[in-house]
């Protein structure tokens, strides 16, 4: 037998016994046996019958059972990159050697393709030389220390695309700790930033709708954009307003170079008089601001005004306040005088929307400054800071004037007196039902004291437009015939002390509701002031009301822009960075989305919470450490001393009421010297007053002659809350109540 023949039988399978020749039956997969090969100068016959070569258990042994370090190194990151690891091979599987060309070629063809040539490789491969068989020996450690991108794609190895990861904008961490992080925490970032840092550090505003406050520092400079306040909800029993923690403003008050605010609603100025009794910084606004705000200031501090540095700006002006220069730029909302700032820093442009809308047309003044804001945004933004009201509402928001078409009409089909119901704050909505007043003959009644302060403001700086004798007195309307007539009061969210719900109610000294009235709610609720606005609405339809509404009748069009038009002001801005502001939590959520989908990557994106300190410095952007951001309640004169036990108490006795015991005992003996006296407000009912006081008089002489005959004192029980307790449970036992209970003890001699 020749050299090539017996070449060529090592190499073809041999028949199984029992099997009929030429039968195809499937076949087992068997281990493929290491075929021997000639050294040089030896024949195919000898180096099969020369013994194997033992089995190297160092390299080839820990690669098939625990994969060897660089296996593990290599197969980690592939099950991160969504690669499936290679399927574990014996030593007698892997390839014996490759040349050059046939390597080169598996590296650039397919998975597939490879696996094919290097079983071919194996299956014919000539004596080799040496030299040959060293680089052959050498050429796995290599490919395993080459990198991932270069290794060849051999054997049994499959492919597969990387499974792209959920990419999410940048969550501060203090947002995802709500609930759990103490009430104060200070800031971890260094005291003083590097001059070549930015910070944003949000006070108010962020994850809730009001008290927008927002702090821009660079070195030794702070600006201040809006002080707001937020009305109280349920949760606060008797709390009059909730505005921001001044705390972190109060301790660099002497860096604070300017106040700056972008309209005149209470959301954005409602904080100021608290802050500027504290400390004087000069603030910057519109005309209709700086108006509304003496107003406000000689209302909460009488003469504040006389001290402060107020200091109007017009549109297109810019203000220089160390090292920050801030940008008036119109834009078009529910209030006169609104502004969006561009912020120039050392370090690049801020772009703050403040509250927006895009009207074609507007009833006063002019058209938003898109150009401008086109302008900016080519020379290029580092930070957009964007409101995020309406970013659930798709397309864009209708303009003010199609409102006053929709009024014009209702005052048509009237035939008593109207009764428009509105925000104080909204001018153009005031002008409006002047107009159609005065077009049907009606004269023009205001009740509600921030509805006289807005309008005479806004008369003042000639923003009202109207005949002379249209204005009358609210004491003046029971002289004049209903059809000549129309009352604008506050009261559009159902606010329980405004002038519409005391009207609906009978509770106004003036005036009330008749048969034949007409009642126009010119707002859209306010996401949790549905109940008492429908109770409102109720009212007015039990005492002979027509009433339209925004569930029934175009009355309203929102101040904030839509999604189209937010869409619109991002392609102009295009900034590097963004944070959405002004919106519940789900609302900046999604409107990140839409700021990723305009081309904003996610790691640029930042939801934030109050509080968060936001720093960019050297081209990044990340949270760097939080201060003092949580809502302070005032309560009449006091400022942030209503604490959370206040409110678990006022809730406490809104719920179940209040019991009170009067307890007279002997000082030297502890017995009692006359029978307990029990007061109750807000819990007994009159069908069970009697019963239950009786009982609890001879629950409270049982409790004292049992303390006193265990030798312990009276004073002892009632100071550590057991009688309180036992006579707590005493109560829920016979009526299923729990109210709280106050003990009162007196000795006597």
């Amino acid at each position: 037998m020749t050299e090539n023949e017996n070449q060529k039988n090592l190499n073809q399978p041999q028949p199984r016994t029992g099997d009929a020749e030429g039968a195809k039956k499937p076949r087992r997969p068997m281990p493929r046996r290491k075929t021997a090969v000639p050294q040089q100068g030896e024949t195919a016959e000898k180096a099969a019958r020369a013994p194997r070569t033992p089995r190297k258990t160092s390299a080839a042994k820990n690669t098939r059972t625990t994969g060897g370090e660089d296996a593990a190194q290599e197969s980690a990151p592939a099950l991160k990159a969504g690669v499936r690891p290679p399927r574990r091979r014996s030593a007698a599987a892997a390839p014996q050697a490759e040349t050059p060309a046939k390597a080169a070629e598996a590296k650039a063809a397919p998975a597939k393709a490879a696996k094919q040539r290097t079983a071919k490789t194996a299956r014919t491969a000539a004596p080799q030389a040496p030299a040959q068989q060293t680089a052959a020996k050498q050429a796995p450690a290599k490919a395993a220390r080459a990198p991932r991108a270069q290794r060849p794609q051999v054997g049994r190895r499959r492919v597969f695309p990387p499974v792209p990861q959920d990419e999410k904008p940048c969550i501060s961490q203090t947002l995802q700790l709500v609930g759990k992080k103490p009430p104060t925490m200070r800031s971890r970032a260094s005291a003083h930033p590097s001059r070549s840092t930015l910070r944003m550090i949000p006070l108010g505003g962020m994850c809730e709708i009001g008290k927008n406050m927002t702090a821009y520092e660079y070195g030794s400079d702070i600006i201040i954009v809006d002080c707001g306040q937020i009305f109280p909800d349920e949760t606060m029993p008797g709390v009059d307003a909730v505005i921001p923690d001044f705390t972190y403003v109060l301790e660099n008050r002497d860096r604070v170079r300017g106040i700056f605010i972008t309209h005149g609603h209470e959301d954005h100025i409602g904080g100021l008089p608290y802050l500027l009794r504290e400390f004087r910084a000069p603030v910057y606004g519109g005309r209709m601001t700086v108006e509304l705000l003496k107003y406000k200031l000689d209302d909460r501090v009488p003469g504040l005004t006389k001290s402060c540095e107020l200091h109007v700006v017009e549109a297109g002006e810019t203000i220089r306040a160390g090292c920050f220069s801030v940008e008036f730029i119109h834009v078009n909302h529910s209030i006169a005088d609104a502004f969006m700032f561009a912020i120039r820093t050392p370090i690049g442009i801020i772009m703050h929307s403040g509250d927006f809308k895009i009207d074609y047309t507007p009833i006063n003044g002019e058209i938003m400054d898109l150009q401008r804001i086109a302008q900016i945004g080519r020379e290029g933004v580092l930070l957009f800071v964007c409101e995020s009201t309406n970013i659930e509402v798709p397309g864009f928001s209708k303009s003010e004037r199609h409102v006053g078409e929709s009024m014009a009409e209702m005052f048509a089909d009237a035939r008593g007196r109207i009764f428009v119901a509105t925000f104080s704050s909204n001018i153009s909505r005031l002008q409006q039902i002047f107009t159609a007043a005065e077009r049907h003959g009606r004269k023009v009644a205001l009740v509600g004291r921030s509805m006289l302060n807005v309008f005479n403001a806004a008369n003042n700086l000639g923003y009202i437009q109207m005949k002379p004798d249209t204005l009358i007195e609210a004491s003046q309307v029971d002289g004049f015939p209903p059809e000549q007539v129309v009352i604008i009061s506050t009261g559009s969210q159902g606010e329980p002390m405004s002038a519409l719900t005391r009207i609906a109610f009978s509770n106004h000294r003036e005036i009330e509701i008749q048969p034949g009235d007409t009642v126009i709610i010119s707002a859209t609720p306010i996401p949790g002031n549905e109940k008492p606005i429908y109770k409102v609405i109720n009212e007015l339809y039990r005492r002979g009301a027509k009433v339209y509404y925004s569930a029934l009748a175009d009355v309203h069009v929102s101040g904030h822009a839509s999604q189209e038009e937010i869409k619109l002001v991002h392609s102009l801005v295009r900034p590097k960075f963004f944070i959405p502001a002004h919106g519940e939590t789900r609302m900046l959520y999604q409107h990140a989305e839409l700021a990723h989908k305009l081309g904003v990557p996610f790691e640029n994106i930042f939801i934030l919470a109050n509080g968060d300190i936001f720093e960019i410095s050297k081209g990044s952007a990340r949270v760097t450490g939080f201060t003092n951001g949580e809502a302070v309640l005032i309560d009449g004169s006091s400022v942030g001393e209503v604490d959370n036990s206040v409110l678990r108490e006022r809730k406490l006795l809104s719920d179940d009421g209040v019991v009170s015991i009067a307890l007279a005992v002997n000082a030297r003996t502890g017995a009692l010297a006359a029978q307990p006296v029990v007061s109750a407000m807000g819990f007994l009912y009159d069908s069970e007053h009697a019963r239950i006081e009786a009982a609890c008089r001879q629950h409270l002489s049982n409790a004292v002659t049992r303390i006193v005959s265990s030798g312990h004192k009276v004073k002892e029980a009632v100071a550590s809350g057991q009688m309180q307790g036992q006579l707590r449970s005493f109560l829920y036992e016979r009526t299923k109540r729990r109210p709280v209970v106050l003990i009162n003890l007196i000795e006597v001699e």
